[in-house]
């Protein structure tokens, strides 16, 4: 049964792997739970950057900060060209807001970029993860179905005894 396995766990994977990494996977499938919160692996692994980095993300994604930066950028031209006419901070064409938001996008690119990296490594460890849990399952099942063909075996063998005990018990009486 335990080589059975082993085949169907290669047909399985189908994959070029080195021997160590695929009796390691084989043993992982066949004999051990591989169930995994990929969340809260993450999280634990996060660092202070890594965490800075998701909830400036966040942030920066949010409806809340473009209504909040719109709102912002209309009161700057609006104080500069129209409150503050005679004596502007920034004059038009504001080259100093335009200093501002080109800071603002330099930082904040590379920011969003490091916390979508660290999503994509964690959506390929769910991934894998999803496809060691797939691959258990359906080695569960294919047990299953042995122990099915098994059980439908025995089940036929002891009906043909009966049944010839019957036949025999039959021919006996008169």
């Amino acid at each position: 049964m335990e080589t059975r396995k082993k085949e169907i766990v290669k047909m399985l994977l189908n994959q070029d792997l080195g021997e160590k990494d695929e009796e390691e996977i084989i043993d992982l499938l066949v004999n051990s739970p591989i169930t995994l919160d990929v969340d809260k692996e993450n999280d634990a692994k996060m660092t202070f950057g890594d965490k800075v980095a998701d909830k400036i993300s966040a942030i920066a994604g949010s409806w809340t900060f473009i209504i909040l930066f719109t709102s912002f950028l209309i009161f700057w031209i609006v104080l500069n060209a129209v409150i503050l006419v005679k004596n502007p901070i920034d004059p038009y064409p504001f080259i100093l807001l335009n200093l501002v938001l080109s800071c603002i996008a330099a930082l904040q690119a590379p920011i969003i970029m490091m916390s979508q990296n660290r999503q994509a490594k964690k959506d390929t460890i769910r991934n894998k993860n999803d496809y060691h849990t797939d691959l258990k399952s359906e080695l569960i099942l294919e047990q299953l179905y042995e122990h099915l063909d098994e059980l439908l075996e025995n089940q036929e063998k002891i009906i043909n005894y009966f049944k010839k005990v019957k036949e025999k018990e039959d021919t006996k009486k008169p």
